[in-house]
């Protein structure tokens, strides 16, 4: 399985990108975020970045093997098989996220939540002994130390009939994610109302061009 494109030989990248749209040359998430990233890079040339583009990488199928594989994991139980196969490329998937200093997300809105493929990604990878601890009882994520950074674009805004603490299925969801693989420190920038025209589009951009900028040279 292919996870990872521009990545640098064997060694570990200091910011994991994931791209959450697939409309590569004008999604406005994916534009914050390489906003993000240049402003990143350029206050220390020896950062580095791996890209995980969703929308080019097989993810695993999480049906038959891997719901086995699972669910052996759980219960502590030894796997063989395709179930053990599926689960070391699942394992394969997490270290890329172990890897990261920084976990930079796209998050286009898409029916006021997430991509479903970025959806997937997530069923995928986040699983006991690859994200998070279980014993039982409590729950304790992995990740903990690293930041995260979502880049969030909705081509409506939030608000009036639609009113953000009822229908942010978006930004809350990754919030909750984040807060189950073990990381506590999250920033989102959003980008709202870019179906409007070239203009209202422009004017979603800019505040969050310049928040992405400002944020990447503090982190």
């Amino acid at each position: 399985m292919e996870t990872a494109s521009n990545w640098p030989g064997k060694s570990a990248p200091h910011l994991l990108h994931i791209v959450g749209s697939p409309r590569r040359g004008v999604s406005a998430s994916l534009d914050v975020a390489e906003r993000f990233i240049e402003a990143w890079t350029a206050e220390d040339a020896t950062r580095t970045v791996g890209t995980l583009d969703i929308w080019e990488m097989d993810l695993p199928s999480f049906d038959g093997a891997a719901l086995e594989a699972k669910y052996a994991s759980l219960a502590g139980t030894e796997m063989a098989g395709e179930a053990a196969r599926v689960w070391a490329t699942i394992r394969e998937l997490g270290q890329l996220f172990h890897a990261a200093d920084i976990i930079l997300i796209g998050v286009p809105m898409w029916n006021f939540g997430i991509p479903y493929r970025l959806k997937h990604l997530i069923d995928a990878v986040t699983q006991k002994d690859v994200l998070y601890e279980f014993d039982g009882q409590n729950m304790r994520g992995l990740l903990a130390g690293r930041k995260l950074v979502l880049t969030a674009a909705r081509g409506a805004r939030l608000g009036g009939d639609y009113p953000e603490k009822d229908f942010d299925h978006q930004i809350a969801y990754m919030q909750i994610w984040a807060r189950m693989v073990g990381i506590t420190d999250v920033h989102a920038i959003v980008a709202e109302g870019t179906l409007f025209g070239p203009e209202a589009d422009a004017a979603a951009r800019g505040p969050a061009r310049a928040t992405a900028i400002e944020l990447a040279r503090t982190l």
